[in-house]
This record gives structure tokens, C-alpha cells and sequence, in this order.
């Protein structure tokens, strides 16, 4: 006889489906505004966007459906959103832009593309990823593949710098920017790295202040990640990626150990970087004066006035999809394609699109803490971070909360590299949570007179 427990999770999957195609419409009617916005009349190419769309979602449905049943069902239809309002965005910046210069390329048609790259990718984490614990056993693999990641853009002949920064690869008519690989491969290293070696790092050192402050001989892991954010900052020239992967480091580290005192640390190996930063490299020193005081050298930072002053232009309820001028803003559809946003659909419509991704990271979370095993918890906390962590950078660049650092907001922003690894990661979130909410097996219950034996003798 089987036992059924009232508290056995369900699936939740007719709730994933009808959220999907909630997400589904919401990006057509931000296409369909779009075009109203602009031309007066909606876009012809309408019906075939549709069923692109339509076609994705359901086959991601489909793919968590079949690999993931248990799988939370919320995270799904958020990203996907994101994703349909990225692509009205987009396509709305190629309008604008090439009603300016006919000759301009468009970005809109390769970002459905990359959609949909991203969803077979997604599919394939879920396929190939049955267990997350078995990562484990790869740790200082990801490890070195995340290296050598990193170094891809330094080697002469594939390596190309783009706007000071040298963070991209070129083969032939493809370019990648392996940094959003390396993210993923970082993010697993730690936690299978920490994982193991928690106990060592969460003993005490000496008190300042009240806080446990870590062991000088067990400093050698942060260290390393410090350097290695440095080497980032110094060879690549790349602010935004050098914050991310050593705040992701700092982040995970502190989870696995659960002592303040390596935010401390952190914090002031964060100074120290900064200030060797600001003084030692001119882009990153322009940057630093562009965030303190950007109308001081309208010429040079004339890129994050323009974002300032189309966020003003939008307002609290903006000016609507297609009545605005966002195409204005240099890189409006990658780096600063939240100030497009603001301008188009004011305060209101960017705030609901921050909330968007503020319910990510907690069902991020969410999965993280209810997640029964160590490395799995790490993983979790990790890849939510590091998409928490994107999304601050980005946010706070564009409305000037922090320096600009180049980095582009997740499933929003142009860019084929960035969305194909953020649906890995979403994949990867998702098989932690199906292996977290599964219910254990059933065992049937046989009677004791069945169980035991009285043997005679």
C-alpha cells in the first residue's frame, strides 16, 4: 500500500503554461505598441512574430515539462517577459535608428535568433544536467575552462577590443564574449570549491570591531580571486566584468562560511582595486569623473547625459512605445537599454521591469535556501548573484548610482553571448529546483507479520 502525503509538491505545470502565455502576450503588445507608436498601423511581420514567440515559450514549457517536472513555476515566464519586452525594445531602436540612417544595421532580427539559440541551449542544460550534484565532480575542470575562458580575448588574431574594452573574440563572421561563459564556470567552481573546504575558512582569526575577522593562512582564496579581478581590469580593461566576478567570489564565499568578516575583506580588497584602478588606467578614470560629475565635459560624457536626460523626458508614465526619442542614446539598445526604457514607459514602466527581475533573484533564492545539499545551495546562490550582481552594475550605471562599467542588463540587452548564457543559467536554477522539490520515493508498507520470520528450531 503506497502513502500519499498531503504535503507532496505539485508540479504546478497547467500554472507554468498559462503565466508563459501571459509573457507571450505581453511582449506581442509591446510590439504591436511599437509599431502603433511609429508608423500608426500594426507591424505586417505581427502574425509571424506571434508564432515565433508562441513557438519558443511552449517548447521551453515543453522541455521543463519533460526534464524538469518538478521544477519551480514561476522562473520560467518571468525571463520570458523580459525577453519579449527586450525584443519590442529592440526592434523600436532599429526603427528609430535607421529612420536617422536608412543604412544603419538591424539588431532585432538576430536577437529573435539568439532567442531562440538560447531556448535550444536551455533545452539542452536540462537534458545533459539530469543531476546538479554531478558537477561536483568537475570542479577544478570549470575551474580551468573559466581561466582559459578569460584569456581568449588577449590572444592576438581572435581578440578584439571594443570601446577601450578587449572582452570580445572574433571566428570569421561570429563574435562571442566569453566573460558570460566564464560566469557560469565560475560560478561552479566556487561552489564545488567551497564546498569542501567551508569548515577551514569559517575559523576565526582576530576580533576588530566585533567582527571575526578570517585567519591570515586561509586569506590565499580571496586573494586569488582579487588578482584575478585585477588581472581582468588590468589586461582587459573591463571595469564591469572585474566587479562581478569578485563580488560574485565575496558573495559565495561569505554564504559557505557565514562570517562577516570576509565581507570586510572584501570590501577593502574592493578599495584597494579601485583606487589602483582610478590612477593607474585613463578609461576607468574618465569613467569615475563621468559618474561624479557628467556635465562637466558634455563632449565626452555626452552618452550618460543623453541617458539622463531621455529618463527625465519619460517621466513618471513616459511617453509610450514609439513617441519618445531613445535612439538618441549611443549603445541605447545594449548598454543603456533601461534608460530606453525609462524614456518610453517613465518611471512606472522601468520600476515594473526592475520588479521583473527582483522576482528572479527571489525564486533564485528561493531555490538556493530550500536546496538540501551544499553544493547545491552554493550553485544556487551563485548563479542568482551573479545575475543580481549584473543587474545592479547595469541599473546603477544607467542612473548613475555607481560609475558605468559597460556591462548589459540580462535578457533585455542586445547581444547573443549574454542571452545564451543567462537561459543556462536559468536552466541550471531550474534543475536545482526540480531535484529540490521532487518527493523522495515511495517504499511501500508491508505488514510486520510479512517482515520477520519466526524461524522453530
Amino acid at each position: 500500500m503506497s502513502d500519499t502525503s498531503p504535503l507532496a509538491p505539485r508540479k504546478r505545470r497547467g500554472a507554468e503554461l498559462v503565466l508563459t502565455l501571459m509573457a507571450v502576450v505581453i511582449g506581442v503588445f509591446g510590439y504591436i505598441a511599437v509599431g502603433l507608436g511609429t508608423t500608426g498601423a500594426i507591424p505586417t511581420d505581427t502574425y509571424r512574430l506571434i508564432g515565433g514567440l508562441i513557438l519558443a515559450a511552449v517548447g521551453a514549457h515543453l522541455a521543463v515539462r519533460r526534464f524538469a517536472p518538478y521544477a519551480d513555476p514561476v522562473l520560467l515566464p518571468l525571463v520570458l517577459c523580459l525577453n519579449g519586452l527586450g525584443l519590442a525594445m529592440i526592434h523600436r531602436l532599429d526603427m528609430g535608428r535607421q529612420a536617422i540612417n536608412p543604412d544603419r544595421a538591424a539588431f532585432a532580427t538576430g536577437q529573435v535568433i539568439w532567442t531562440f539559440v538560447g531556448i535550444i541551449a536551455f533545452t539542452a542544460v536540462l537534458v545533459l544536467v539530469r543531476d546538479h550534484r554531478r558537477l561536483q565532480g568537475f570542479t577544478y575542470t570549470f575551474g580551468l575552462v573559466a581561466i582559459g575562458l578569460l584569456l581568449l580575448p588577449l590572444i592576438p588574431g581572435i581578440g578584439q577590443e571594443i570601446n577601450g574594452a578587449r572582452i570580445w573574440i572574433r571566428l570569421g563572421p561570429f563574435s562571442f564574449q566569453p566573460g558570460e561563459a566564464a560566469k557560469v564556470c565560475l560560478a561552479i567552481f566556487f561552489a564545488g570549491y567551497l564546498v569542501v573546504k567551508r569548515d577551514v575558512l569559517a575559523l576565526a582569526g582576530k576580533r576588530l570591531l566585533g567582527i571575526d575577522l578570517p585567519r591570515g593562512r586561509d586569506l590565499g582564496p580571496i586573494l586569488l580571486g582579487w588578482l584575478i579581478s585585477v588581472g581582468i581590469l588590468v589586461f582587459q580593461r573591463d571595469l564591469g566584468s572585474s566587479l562581478l566576478f569578485f563580488g560574485l567570489f565575496v558573495v559565495v564565499l561569505f554564504v559557505a562560511t557565514e562570517r562577516p568578516g570576509w565581507l570586510v575583506v572584501g570590501a577593502l580588497l574592493f578599495a584597494v582595486g579601485a583606487w589602483f584602478g582610478y590612477t593607474a588606467f585613463g578609461h576607468v578614470r574618465v569613467r569615475f569623473e563621468a559618474w561624479l560629475d557628467p556635465f562637466s565635459n558634455p563632449d565626452q560624457n555626452g552618452q550618460i547625459i543623453s541617458a539622463l536626460f531621455g529618463l527625465a523626458h519619460g517621466g513618471v508614465l513616459g511617453r509610450g512605445w514609439g513617441l519618445g526619442s531613445p535612439e538618441l542614446t549611443p549603445f541605447s539598445f545594449s548598454d543603456f537599454i533601461l534608460a530606453s526604457l525609462g524614456e518610453e514607459l517613465g518611471l512606472t514602466g522601468l520600476m515594473a521591469v526592475l520588479l521583473i527581475y527582483g522576482l528572479v533573484v527571489e525564486r533564485g533564492l528561493r531555490i538556493a535556501l530550500t536546496c538540501r545539499d551544499g553544493f547545491g545551495k552554493l550553485l544556487g546562490i551563485g548563479l542568482t548573484m551573479s545575475f543580481a550582481i549584473q543587474v545592479f552594475i547595469v541599473a546603477g550605471g544607467v542612473t548613475r548610482l555607481i560609475p558605468l562599467t559597460g556591462l548589459t542588463a540580462p535578457f533585455l540587452a542586445q547581444g547573443g553571448s549574454s542571452i545564451v548564457m543567462n537561459w543556462a543559467i536559468i536552466a541550471l536554477l531550474l534543475r536545482i529546483s526540480d531535484q529540490t522539490r521532487r518527493p523522495a520515493p515511495k517504499t511501500s508498507r508491508v505488514d510486520a507479520d510479512d517482515q520477520t520470520q519466526v524461524v522453530k528450531l
